[in-house]
């Protein structure tokens, strides 16, 4: 009997825009709700706004380039399923190896503000438990078999997406641009750039859709609106939680705790709580539903992580058992065991800012092979049929590959340790892959 992850390039297509938006919206709406904050102590107002709109136009043109690749290749893989046709198995491995950092190291991230968030209501238990707990709870449920149907993750983005609205309703009114502007600069212009990854915090993970576009229902016209209305849906909640939060008292009140220099995972409840105090049913309302958000994201991200994982190990790129199918639960257990230690191993750190750059470096290192390979197929494979093309070629990919590059040089320049942990992490896996794994991945290619 096949499994659903062993049937994969036959599953049926039944997911419509409305879906596509949900799923969309759904994998990135945590990003509105904490980690962009922490770009404000680099880049300030001006800072982290310039670094935010020129990262939207990444996304922007990024979206519906990737979304070509997603329709012609419409494979579980992903990205590294297009570099694999397009580039060859090295450059195969390595965006797939990128897109697993970016999907392993996402979810931790998303594990605090949760634990930020929980902890609110319960002082008494430390944020990193309530974290781990989080992580233990969603992975079990993946690993029994208990995934979010699409209907529920619509329902649940719907309900987050509503809460941000009403934060802006809350907050705007009471904009002033005195405090917005308050410190702009507390780096300089040079500031913007190193706030590049938590403007990135902002979309990232919106490319996990790929993994469904083969169940998509007439992609021409489907991916066209649900990718479009999503991308567009999350730059207006960008601009409307990012103006709301610090229009209210400054960057400062959103980033650091009160009376302290310690950063805060939980920056839209403290915008709030500045102006109807922290018992009004408003703030409690936030809190609530802001964790709707926060766990579509989170269980969103662990079920593609696991995919991905299994993906790539499936196709010998990394050890067998991890390409393995749970025989009781008909799940890929020990993709997702895996990826939750090492997300537990993340967590223990304590670094949320340190632990979204290194999902950003994995993030970018796939969106620019990922272009590359868009523009090599447009080249070696005209004849490819592709049910989705992207607007206005060869602007929009051009565009996305060149802001993904330097942004990918300036966060290597700001962040020269991490970009050396990251690059390290990735050096020493594809020496693993030409040592152990490239014969298998050879001999999965020619049955």
């Amino acid at each position: 009997m096949q499994t659903e992850e062993t049937s994969s390039p036959h599953l049926k297509k039944t997911l419509g825009p409305w879906m596509l938006w949900g799923l969309g919206v759904g994998y990135v709406i945590s990003g509105m709700y904490f980690g962009w904050n922490l770009g404000l102590p680099v880049g300030g107002t001006y800072g982290m706004a310039l670094a935010t709109i020129v990262i939207t136009i990444m996304y922007f043109t990024f979206t519906f380039s990737y979304s070509e690749l997603a329709c012609a290749i419409p494979k579980a893989g992903g990205a590294f399923d297009y570099a694999n046709v397009a580039l060859g198995k090295d450059l195969g491995f390595i965006v797939g190896m990128a897109q697993n950092i970016e999907f392993i190291f996402a979810p931790p991230a998303i594990a605090f503000a949760i634990g930020a968030y929980f902890h609110i209501f319960f002082p008494s238990i430390s944020i990193i438990a309530i974290a781990i707990v989080a992580y233990l709870i969603f992975t079990g449920l993946n690993i029994y078999g208990v995934k979010a149907a699409a209907s529920f993750e619509l329902l649940i983005t719907i309900l987050a997406v509503g809460e941000l609205l009403l934060f802006a309703g809350v907050t705007l009114p009471h904009f002033q641009m005195v405090k917005f502007t308050a410190d702009p600069l507390p780096k300089g212009w040079t500031g913007a750039f190193a706030a590049i990854p938590f403007a990135i915090w902002f979309f990232l993970g919106i490319e996990c859709v790929a993994n469904v576009a083969e169940e998509a229902v007439n992609p021409q016209r489907n991916i066209l609106i649900g990718f479009g209305s999503a991308i567009l849906t999350l730059i207006a909640l960008c601009a409307l939680t990012f103006m709301g939060a610090v229009g209210v008292d400054g960057w400062k009140s959103v980033v650091f705790v009160s009376g302290t220099e310690t950063t805060s995972d939980s920056p839209l409840p403290m915008a709030l709580s500045l102006l109807v105090g922290n018992s009004h049913l408003l703030y409690h309302l936030l809190i609530t539903v802001g964790l709707f958000g926060l766990i579509a994201s989170f269980h969103g991200i662990i079920l593609a992580a696991g995919r991905s994982t299994y993906e790539f190990s499936k196709v010998g790129y990394a050890p067998i058992f991890l390409g393995k199918i749970n025989s009781k639960f008909s799940t890929p257990a020990n993709a997702l065991i895996v990826n939750m230690l090492l997300g537990i191993v993340a967590l223990l750190t304590g670094r949320t800012g340190d632990i979204i750059t290194i999902a950003c470096f994995g993030a970018l290192t796939l969106y620019i092979i990922s272009m590359v390979s868009l523009f090599v197929l447009r080249k070696k494979q005209p004849e490819l049929t592709r049910p989705f093309k992207v607007p206005l070629y060869p602007i929009f990919p051009a565009l996305a590959l060149i802001i993904a590059v330097v942004s990918f040089v300036a966060m290597s320049i700001y962040n020269q340790q991490l970009s050396i942990i990251y690059i390290g992490m990735m050096v020493l896996a594809f020496i693993c892959f030409k040592v152990f794994y490239c014969k298998d991945a050879e001999a999965l290619e020619k049955v």
